[in-house]
C-alpha cells in the first residue's frame, strides 16, 4: 500500500525545509535506509533517509523548493499503484485526513468520540502545541523516553525540560519551547517513539486535543486521559525518593547532564538544591554547589565521637564556575568583497592550481639594496626587487606570462605586473605596466603612488586592468610561507614571504644566512610543473645576483 512521505522536523526550531537535492527520481526503487533527499533546515543541510521500501511514485517538491514541516514531499508504494487518493486527502483541510480514524476511536470511547458528520476543525485555532520526538542526532530514527520530568496537568514553562530521551548516541533533554499546561503524554517511560511521533501536547488547560491526536495519527486519543490516573498513582514515588538515604541519589529529580557532572565531581545529589520546576536539579545547580558548607555540619557533630587519631575526610575538589557572554557583530558584505568572493571562487574552482616553492638566498640582494639606497632618488624596497626580477624572468619564460581563454591560450609579449595591495575593504591589484623596461627607482615610485591611491580610494579602473602576472607579498608581516589564488585571467601568481635569518650551508660550513621563500601558484591548463620550476630558477638567480637586473 502506498505511503506518504512528509517533510520531517529535523531541528527543534525548524518550521520548513528546502529540498536541496533529490537522490532518487520517480520510478526508482527505494529501500529502507536509502537517502531520499538532502534537506536544508535553518541550521544545516542533512540527509533524509527512507523508512520504508517501495517505488518512488511521486515527488511533491522540486529541488530548491521549500515546504512546511509535515507537508507531503513524496509517495512510496508498489510500482503502478494509484496514489492520487492520498494526494487528495493530503490536499484537503488538516482535519479531513483523520476522518477515517474517527470510527475506531469511537469504539473505544463512545462518549468522547465526535460525530462522523462533525465539521472540519481548523487545527491552528486550537490553543495547544504538539511536541514531537525531535531528531537529536544525524543517525537517530527513534528515541526512548527515559524519564518524564512533568505529569499531565502540570504547568510548564517554555524553557523547561519535559523529558530525558535516550538516542543512539546519548541521553539528552527534550525542551517543549511552549508555556502552558501539559495536556497529554503519548509515550510512557521506557517506551520508544519514532522521530516526529507525538510524545506530548502542551496548551491551555481544558483544551480538547482530540483533533490534534487524530491529525498526528501516532497514538489513540484515549490515552490522553489515562496518564492522569497513571501519574496520580505514581505521585508517591517522588515523595518517597526525597526520603531515601543521602547515600542513594538515584531517585533524585535531576537532568542527565547534571547527574553526570555530579558523578564526575563525587557530589551526592541529595545535598544539592534544584532550581528548576519542582526542585529538579540542572547543570547550573551542580556547578554552583559548594560541598564545604554542607559537609561541615556533619563533621562538626561527629567530632566528639570520633577517635582522636581519625583523619578528616578530604572534600572533593570543586573547580570555580566560569561564565561568559556570547556576542558577535555583523556587517553587510561590501560590493568589493562580493567581487573578490566571486572572482577568487571562480579562479580556485575553475583553474586547476598547482604550487611550486623555492628558497632564495637574499644576502647579496640586501647588500645591493643598501648600496643603491645611498644614491637612489627614492628608497628601493625588497618588493621592488621582486617586481623587477619577475618582469625580467617573464621575458625569458613567456609561458608564465600567458592567459587561458577557453578555446585558446594567449601568450603575452608585453609584461604588466599586478601588485596586490591590502585595503580595509579587501584587496586591490594596481598594475605596473611594461615593468621589464623600467628601472628599480621607477618601479618604486609607481608602487608607492598606487598604494597611496588604493588606501585613499582614488585608484582608477584603468590602473587595475591588463595584468599578465601578479605578485602577492606578505613579507612585511613576517610570514614564513603561503600560497595565493591566481588572479584570472593570469596563468600564475607569486606569493612572497618574509626574509628569515636562518643558518645555511655554504661551502660545506654552516653560516648565518637570509632566506626568502616564494611560492608560484600556476594554472595547470597553461603551465606545466617543469615550466614553473624553470621560471623560479631564473628568479632565484636574478635575486641572488642582483647585478643581473641591471644588464
Amino acid at each position: 500500500m502506498a505511503e506518504v512521505v512528509k517533510m520531517p522536523k529535523m531541528s527543534d526550531t525548524m518550521t520548513e525545509g528546502v529540498l536541496a537535492k533529490w537522490h532518487k527520481k520517480v520510478g526508482d526503487k527505494v529501500k529502507s535506509g536509502d537517502v531520499l533527499a538532502e534537506i536544508e533546515t535553518d541550521k544545516a543541510t542533512m540527509d533524509f533517509e527512507s523508512y520504508q521500501d517501495g517505488t518512488l511514485l511521486y515527488i511533491g517538491i522540486q529541488e530548491g523548493g521549500a515546504a512546511p514541516v509535515d507537508a507531503v514531499i513524496a509517495i512510496l508504494g508498489k510500482e503502478g499503484e494509484d496514489y492520487k487518493s492520498l494526494l487528495d486527502q493530503a490536499g484537503s483541510a488538516p482535519a479531513a485526513e483523520p476522518a477515517k480514524e474517527a470510527a475506531p476511536v469511537a469504539d473505544k470511547a463512545p462518549a468522547a468520540a465526535p460525530a462522523p458528520s462533525a465539521p472540519k476543525v481548523d487545527l491552528s485555532s486550537i490553543p495547544a502545541t504538539v511536541i514531537r520526538m525531535p531528531l537529536l542526532s544525524d543517525t537517530m530514527t527513534e528515541g526512548t523516553i527515559e524519564k518524564w520530568n512533568f505529569k499531565v496537568g502540570d504547568k510548564v514553562k517554555a524553557d523547561d525540560s519535559l523529558a530525558d530521551v535516550a538516542t543512539d548516541k546519548a541521553t539528552m533533554e527534550v525542551v517543549g519551547y511552549e508555556a502552558g499546561t501539559l495536556l497529554y503524554i503519548g509515550v510512557k517511560e521506557g517506551e520508544a517513539a519514532k522521530v516526529n511521533d507525538i510524545i506530548a501536547i502542551v496548551g491551555k488547560e481544558g483544551t480538547d486535543i482530540t483533533p490534534l491526536l487524530q491529525d498526528g495519527g501516532s497514538a489513540p486519543a484515549a490515552e490522553a486521559a489515562a496518564p492522569a490516573a497513571e501519574t496520580k498513582s505514581s505521585d508517591a514515588a517522588p515523595a518517597a525518593a526525597t526520603a531515601t538515604s543521602s547515600e542513594d541519589d538515584s531517585r533524585v529529580k535531576a537532568s542527565p547532564l547534571a547527574r553526570k557532572i555530579a558523578k564526575d565531581k563525587g557530589i551526592n545529589l541529595n545535598d544539592v538544591k534544584g532550581s528548576a520546576e519542582g526542585g529538579r536539579i540542572i547543570k547550573k545547580d551542580v556547578e554552583e554547589y559548594t560541598p564545604s558548607a554542607k559537609a561541615a555540619a556533619p563533621a562538626a557533630e561527629a567530632a566528639p565521637a570520633a577517635a582522636p587519631s581519625a583523619a578528616p575526610a578530604k572534600a572533593p575538589i570543586v573547580l570555580p564556575t566560569f561564565t561568559g557572554e556570547e556576542k558577535f557583530s555583523e556587517r553587510p558584505v561590501t560590493q568589493m568583497r562580493k567581487a573578490i568572493s566571486r572572482r577568487l571562487s571562480e579562479s580556485l574552482f575553475t583553474a586547476p592550481h598547482f604550487y611550486v616553492t623555492m628558497s632564495i638566498d637574499m644576502d647579496q640582494a640586501i647588500t645591493a639594496r643598501n648600496r643603491m639606497n645611498e644614491v637612489a632618488p627614492v628608497k628601493i624596497s625588497f618588493n621592488d626587487f621582486v617586481v623587477k626580477a619577475c618582469a625580467v624572468a617573464l621575458r625569458q619564460h613567456p609561458a608564465i606570462n600567458s592567459s587561458f581563454l577557453g578555446d585558446k591560450i594567449r601568450t603575452n609579449e608585453h609584461v604588466h605586473v599586478g601588485v596586490a595591495v591590502a585595503v580595509d575593504e579587501g584587496l586591490l591589484v594596481p598594475v605596473i605596466k611594461f615593468a621589464d623596461g623600467k628601472s628599480l627607482s621607477h618601479i618604486s615610485v609607481e608602487v608607492k603612488e598606487f598604494a597611496g591611491k588604493a588606501k585613499s580610494k582614488k585608484l582608477q579602473p584603468a590602473e587595475m586592468e591588463g595584468s599578465t602576472f601578479t605578485i602577492s607579498n606578505l613579507g612585511m608581516f613576517g610570514v614564513d610561507e603561503f600560497t595565493a589564488i591566481i588572479n584570472t585571467p593570469n596563468a600564475c601568481i607569486l606569493a612572497v614571504s618574509g626574509i628569515q635569518a636562518v643558518p645555511v650551508v655554504k661551502n660545506g660550513a654552516v653560516v648565518p644566512g637570509n632566506i626568502m621563500k616564494v611560492t608560484l601558484s600556476a594554472d595547470h591548463r597553461v603551465v606545466d610543473g617543469a615550466t614553473a620550476a624553470a621560471f623560479l630558477q631564473t628568479l632565484k638567480q636574478l635575486l641572488e645576483e642582483p647585478v643581473r637586473l641591471l644588464i
